[in-house]
């Protein structure tokens, strides 16, 4: 893909001067770019959808969940990978970041790295069928990020393409493409503002729904948070007693008997005869704490 033809390169005439203006027009304008950003993870959505129903499959089968990519693309692949155990308890262990330039590039610039398709490849041999990658690029022609999607699809996983650009290399490897139809950029060619963040919000829609899928989620509650500090303690304590109807004291005693773990603590407050009875009710609805408790509520 030539750089003059991609939408995030391209110049908008009508910014000449930017410059030269007062704050809050420059202000405004940049907003109108992060509003065009947004409007376009609206326009995304089918896709995904798609997506996350893909990688939530990878997830329940036991697949690793993967993100590759460069510079700002992967900066935000890790933010969103990253926060993943502490928001809904997935194991650290099933995260791979595929970085090129390697985890110092998080911090430091390293351009060049990103020409290297050979390394992302060679970075993603370690992918397996039933794994799912992520693979981002803004340009959708970064030959480390299409190295790694093309070594991953080359193994067996799952593929998804982050993208700002149409008809992209990077998408000709994937099971799904994600396109971000978020344009040119106030700055030219700054890809960290509108692309950056319709990649950021749609990574966001696509991790989370992933996870409601997972039965992570309860009535808009986490109910796999890990309570590692005092606030989360809290919240942990309140979506007990809020979803098994007990009062808080009685919440943090279950929560206590279950070392922490939310959906058994709610249903031993609900009525499970002990943790390994809660246990049990929740391998028999693979995790889903509405089924589980539906379980609870039946007859002997």
């Amino acid at each position: 893909m030539r750089l003059n033809l991609r939408k995030t390169e391209s110049e908008i005439p009508e910014l000449s001067g930017i410059d030269t203006w007062i704050d809050a027009k420059i202000l405004r304008t940049l907003v109108a770019g992060q509003e065009r950003a947004i409007a376009s993870v609206k326009a995304a959505i089918p896709m995904i959808s798609e997506a996350a129903n893909i990688v939530a499959t990878c997830l329940a089968q036991g697949g690793r969940l993967f993100y590759a990519g460069a510079g700002t693309s992967i900066r935000i692949g890790v933010q969103d990978g990253s926060e993943l155990p502490a928001t809904f308890g997935m194991s650290e262990d099933r995260l791979v970041y595929l970085i090129a330039g390697g985890r110092a590039a998080m911090f430091e610039s390293f351009a060049d790295a990103e020409d290297d398709a050979a390394e992302g490849g060679r970075a993603a041999s370690i992918c397996k069928a039933g794994d799912a990658l992520i693979a981002i690029a803004a340009s959708g022609s970064t030959p480390y990020t299409i190295g790694a999607a093309r070594r991953a699809s080359e193994l067996g996983a799952s593929v998804i393409a982050v993208a700002n650009n149409p008809n992209s290399p990077l998408a000709a490897w994937a099971d799904v493409e994600i396109f971000l139809d978020s344009g040119p950029e106030v700055i030219i060619g700054s890809t960290r503002m509108g692309a950056g963040t319709a990649q950021k919000a749609a990574l966001n829609l696509l991790s989370t729904l992933t996870h409601i899928k997972l039965g992570a989620v309860h009535d808009g509650m986490m109910i796999n948070v890990k309570g590692g500090n005092a606030k989360l303690k809290a919240r942990a304590c309140k979506i007990v007693s809020r979803i098994a109807s007990v009062d808080e004291r009685n919440a943090a005693a279950a929560l206590e008997l279950t070392k922490g773990e939310i959906k058994v603590a709610i249903l031993i407050s609900a009525g499970a005869m002990s943790p390994d009875n809660a246990q049990q009710l929740l391998k028999e609805s693979q995790g889903n704490l509405r089924l589980a408790l539906s379980r609870l509520a039946l007859p002997a």
